[in-house]
């Protein structure tokens, strides 16, 4: 395979997670937490058009959905708390996505810094981050919280990019999603692709790269790749 790179050796100074569906599949408890919520009035959830092609929390449609499937009778208190409380149920075993915990251990003796740039609030990011060990690796959090625009919008990676103190183009951003890689290119970072199991390859074929899996390659491998794209 030859050398990798050590990270003083290549050209970037900071890769940027995306969290859900990327660092871990809350998309997959998103979803089965639906299904379940559905299964409680004796109904099945379509799958078709279930995640939205942009960043931002659509429960609330999701809700008005369900409401007039059940039509009345429906309570909306009752099935958000239920639903809410079999997913938390589900992230008690959840762990970070294949590769990601390497990856992340690789960055860190390296210079290069790490980040996230998530649609999602802060305190689900902060929850997460700590129940499986890592939030202390990040040099910086930015979270739906802030930024006025969802992803597609680069707002988001453009605000990481500055608290980070880097060029845009010293920067890699890790996404799972089309509209996520978007919004990374559209801020002037690179983007790597790892898809969610809800996101087809064709969807992120635009990433500069694209991987099944983050145990496909150890990170510096896949910025590697990167700057040899880069170069043609």
């Amino acid at each position: 395979m030859g050398p990798i790179f050590t990270g003083d050796a290549l050209p970037f100074q900071a890769v940027i997670f995306d969290f859900d569906g990327l660092l871990m599949d809350t998309e997959t408890t998103l979803l089965q937490s639906w299904q379940y919520e559905w299964q409680q009035w004796g109904l099945t959830l379509s799958t078709a058009g279930f995640f939205a092609q942009h960043g931002g929390n659509i429960n609330a449609q999701r809700y008005d959905q369900l409401a007039e499937a059940v039509c009345p009778g429906y309570n909306r208190n009752l099935s958000d708390q239920r639903r809410t409380k079999y997913r938390e149920q589900l992230h008690q075993t959840l762990s970070l996505r294949p590769g990601i915990s390497d990856w992340i251990n690789q960055a860190l003796q390296t210079s290069i810094q790490l980040a996230i740039a998530s649609s999602s609030p802060r305190t689900w990011i902060d929850e997460h981050l700590a129940r499986v060990g890592i939030l202390d690796c990040f040099d910086v959090i930015t979270t739906g919280d802030e930024v006025t625009r969802d992803k597609p919008d680069p707002e988001i990676y453009n605000l990481a990019v500055r608290r980070l103190g880097v060029p845009a183009a010293t920067a890699v951003a890790v996404e799972d999603t089309g509209h996520g890689v978007t919004a990374a290119q559209a801020a002037g970072t690179f983007c790597i692709a790892i898809p969610n199991p809800h996101v087809p390859n064709g969807a992120v074929a635009h990433a500069d790269v694209t991987l099944d899996s983050a145990t496909e390659l150890p990170l510096l491998r896949a910025l590697e790749r990167i700057s040899t794209h880069s170069e043609h």
